[in-house]
């Protein structure tokens, strides 16, 4: 009974509300305009893009930039930034090249060439505000002797050129890989320098036979001043300038450049060349909606209607673009699955609105059929417009840790309001003028008087096709006039009696095993995309020099720092061994190391605290060898005596192409040392900012959404119309969620943040589309299941076929954008789409033949009634028997 009650209540509320759009269309059709020109006007002035990469796609609460805080404290990172190498989350300014041999030759032997190029990098000057600044001006200096930190394949370089000028074989400078000793005595780490590494067969000390290539990096000082972040910005921009021009003029080499800003500008291009594929898209829904709206009978075709439905969609999306804009929102390229998403669930509306006016009585006024129409569709829409926004709610909620994911939910929370807003209000009036045009008689396209048909039968065969308004189609038998509809017709006269066909069955059934097996295939291979090229410019000079990077520097993982932030006992046997298990299987770059090394080698015993300290600083710092190691030591003095209050070292690990997945296994595996070691130490790497828990933080978006969709369809089991509604709705949204998630895997997409916002998108397309078929079946009164599913297809299946096919159609434009982040996009979409179009149309009408709910009581009622009757048609012939002598 409340089931009834609330249903009631609410066709009765939009019955009165399509009654009030009707009669005020001009003021429903003005506001929203106003409102648009208003917030269109902010969109044009205070359209900002974000620039802060890593606050968009790094976890916005992670462990990793707690230990960067504590690291930072204790050792400033933009001093060891050049220690601790990352591939592409380098803080700070910098500028990265790497040059690369052609096929079969040897970096090393183009010394000079590299060290010119180097030279010229070093000369380059950029002009701001009439002072020139040289890469001296703004490197990050050494604290030993205030120069310019370069890195150790610098010197390599050096030292093959003055062999070569001496006349000696490069086979006399000893490189060895990826430890090498450099010609003041330092052994150095030049694993991320050098790649493409042969070494020389059977080689004792790792020594090089050839490389294919170099990477050096010039790291940029950064004072926090906007002044030197603007020069720093200016010398990145010359520099990549410079690395073109060398390119051109040294053919030998590919040269590959990369600078901090790179992959913002790499990943804010997809927005750029996506701009004119996107109106692509749009002209191509308008004309889908057009045609698909469209009918021969010129006075109920409805091609306006189409074109003004999905320009409603338009201008509600920019008026929400406007709104976000104005609250400080800041524009990303993630945000352009907004206008797909939004088109996606606002032209349902529409479609559904045109379905519900054509199954309104034609010989009612127009704004009772308005009214009607109202009272038919908005319940449904009300329903899945809520949980769009229940869902993009979750995903907006403090839960999710991703910002780039928040900010979107959030402007699709604007949205759906803005859409639900607009559809009843200007697409209502434009309802409202069309229905009183067709009530007028006034042709659908050129808006004149429809001539009788004695008049159309003088006039030639092109001017009665142009102005046909069905008459010779219609007889006194058909009640119906709509029923021409090429998509309706389709289905009530082909594909209803197909698909319901005994012998199509055993064939879907096989084909939803497959489609099943397939999805639980995709879904045991997920990966998480913790790659940040997944969201840049497919062609961009970042993906290529991620690319070459990972080809060729990938031996090594990224250098991760090991901090001991705590008082230790470094000449306790035990300490060491401690630390020497710690560090089992990681090429060290460690004072320690070199420290125990040089006591053993001096034969020196240094076995407690006073004679450790007292040797590593009045002999080990002093050499010029090991003295760039006072900066991974932090003295204190008590009194007379000193105290290593805290130390670094750097651990490197053996890895292969896929460098990031093993980097997170690292950190998986060293963090929890920490918790139940002695030896107290963090760990941190640039890098971990961006990797730490990512495939948790990516993930529990669609989670929480997806969980609070099912809270709400199981706590509305007993409110809605009929529980087995929400039982089917929820079997079928899962389905097609699963199905997604595992075929999108399988076609190579990885669960990044736009592969998660079209997870949750998923959940209530296929919401939108399934939920009043499976409504209209689960109520459907005729004899058998399979009449009942008939019916519900022929009633809903047009709107869901003509927006479905808008929605796909509408995609096909990013195909052609060239960037990883549309592909992904186009992707996730496309399966979204297929996969409900599927389902509403293969899959639930031969399912719902099999299972419940049963039609059987409706056919008992119907008969009892046909009974009844029957007994009171007998009762009054008996009881007037000169009825029967008339007859």
């Amino acid at each position: 009974m409340l089931r009834q009650v609330i249903h009631r209540g609410l066709q009765s509320f939009f019955y009165k509300l399509g009654l009030f759009v009707s009669r005020h269309p001009v003021f429903f059709l003005t506001v929203p305009a106003v409102l648009t020109i208003i917030f269109g006007f902010s969109l044009l002035n205070r359209f900002q893009p974000d620039t802060d990469l890593e606050s968009l796609v790094a976890p916005s609460h992670s462990l990793a930039k707690i230990e960067r805080s504590l690291a930072s404290s204790l050792f400033s990172l933009d001093q060891s930034k050049s220690q601790l190498y990352s591939d592409l989350h380098t803080p700070g300014r910098y500028g990265r090249v790497i040059l690369l041999s052609k096929p079969g030759g040897n970096i090393l032997h183009q010394a000079d060439v590299i060290l010119q190029i180097h030279r010229a990098v070093l000369e380059m000057k950029v002009n701001y505000k009439g002072y020139n600044y040289t890469f001296s001006h703004l490197c990050v200096l050494r604290n030993q002797d205030k120069k310019c930190v370069l890195d150790d394949i610098i010197s390599v370089l050096e030292d093959l050129r003055q062999a070569a000028l001496s006349n000696k074989t490069t086979a006399r400078v000893q490189v060895s890989y990826p430890n090498t000793k450099l010609k003041d005595g330092r052994s150095s780490f030049i694993g991320h320098q050098l790649g493409g590494v042969m070494e020389v067969p059977n080689s004792k000390d790792q020594r090089v036979k050839s490389a294919r290539a170099i990477q050096i990096t010039y790291y940029l000082q950064t004072y926090g001043s906007v002044t030197q972040d603007l020069i720093g910005e200016k010398w990145e921009s010359e520099f990549c300038k410079l690395m073109h021009k060398m390119q051109l003029d040294h053919q030998d080499l590919q040269l590959y450049s990369l600078a901090s800003f790179s992959l913002w500008k790499d990943f804010h291009q997809t927005s750029l060349l996506a701009r004119g594929k996107i109106l692509v898209s749009l002209m191509l829904i308008l004309l889908t909606a057009t045609l698909s709206s469209s009918m021969k009978d010129c006075l109920r075709s409805k091609p306006f209607l189409g074109l003004l439905g999905v320009l409603t969609i338009c201008i509600s999306s920019v008026t929400a673009a406007g709104i976000f804009f104005i609250t400080d929102g800041k524009y990303n390229s993630t945000l352009l699955g907004i206008p797909f998403f939004a088109m996606g669930h606002g032209t349902k509306g529409v479609f559904e609105l045109l379905s519900g006016w054509r199954r309104t009585r034609e010989n009612l006024p127009f704004k009772d059929r308005v009214a009607d129409a109202y009272s038919d569709v908005m319940v449904s829409y009300t329903m899945t417009s809520s949980l769009y926004f229940i869902a993009f709610g979750m995903g907006a909620s403090p839960f999710t840790n991703i910002e780039a994911v928040k900010v979107f939910c959030q402007n699709m929370c604007v949205s759906i309001l803005l859409n639900y807003f607009y559809i009843f209000s200007f697409f209502g009036s434009c309802l409202v003028f069309a229905g009183q045009l067709e009530q007028n008689r006034y042709h659908s396209i050129f808006c004149c008087k429809i001539p009788s048909a004695e008049y159309l039968d003088r006039k030639p065969v092109w001017f009665q096709t142009m102005m046909n308004d069905g008459h010779q189609h219609s007889s006194h038998h058909e009640t119906n006039p709509y029923q021409h509809h090429f998509i309706q017709h389709f289905l009530r006269e082909h594909y209803n009696e197909w698909i319901t066909n005994i012998y199509v069955k055993p064939f879907v059934v096989i084909l939803y095993l497959i489609y099943a097996s397939f999805s639980f295939m995709g879904c045991l291979q997920i990966n998480d995309g913790a790659n940040i090229i997944n969201l840049l410019a497919s062609e961009s000079p970042s993906v290529s020099y991620a690319l070459i990077q990972q080809k060729y520097f990938s031996n090594y993982s990224p250098v991760i720092g090991f901090y001991i932030y705590e008082p230790l006992e470094y000449w306790n046997g035990t300490v060491q061994e401690d630390l020497k298990t710690l560090s089992q299987g990681f090429n060290t770059v460690s004072w320690i190391e070199q420290y125990y090394q040089f006591l053993r080698v001096g034969n020196i015993s240094a076995t407690n605290k006073s004679d450790f300290i007292s040797i590593l600083q009045s002999s080990f710092l002093k050499k010029p060898e090991f003295q760039h190691f006072k900066n991974d030591i932090i003295f204190s003095k008590a009194g007379d005596e000193n105290n290593i209050i805290a130390s670094r070292l750097y651990l490197v690990a053996r890895t292969s192409e896929n460098t990031q997945r093993e980097a997170v296994e690292l950190l998986e595996k060293l963090r929890p040392l920490s918790l139940i070691q002695s030896i107290k130490f963090i760990v941190f790497n640039p890098t971990f900012v961006f990797m730490d828990h990512y495939g948790l933080s990516v993930t529990m978006p669609v989670l929480i959404s997806g969980f609070g969709i099912l809270l709400v369809l199981i706590l509305t089991f007993f409110l809605v119309i009929h529980p087995l509604g929400n039982f089917w709705l929820i079997l079928s949204v899962t389905s097609i969620e699963l199905g997604v998630l595992g075929l999108m895997t399988l076609w190579n997409v990885d669960m990044d943040c736009i592969s998660i916002l079209c997870l949750i998108y998923t959940l209530n397309f296929a919401i939108d589309h399934c939920a009043p078929l499976l409504y209209t079946f689960v109520l459907a009164t005729e004899h058998t299941r399979t009449q009942c599913i008939k019916n519900s297809l022929q009633e809903h299946g047009t709107a869901i076929l003509q927006n479905v096919s808008s929605f796909l159609i509408g995609l096909v434009p990013l195909l052609f954008v060239p960037s990883n982040l549309t592909f992904t996009l186009f992707k996730c979409l496309l399966l979204a789409g297929s996969c409900t179009l599927l389902h509403c149309f293969v899959i639930l009408p031969v399912f719902l033949t099999f299972f419940p709910p049963s039609k059987k009581h409706h056919k008992k009622k119907k008969r009892a009634k046909r009974k009844e009757r029957e007994e009171i048609e007998c009762i009054e012939i008996q009881e007037n028997p000169d009825h029967v002598t008339a007859v």
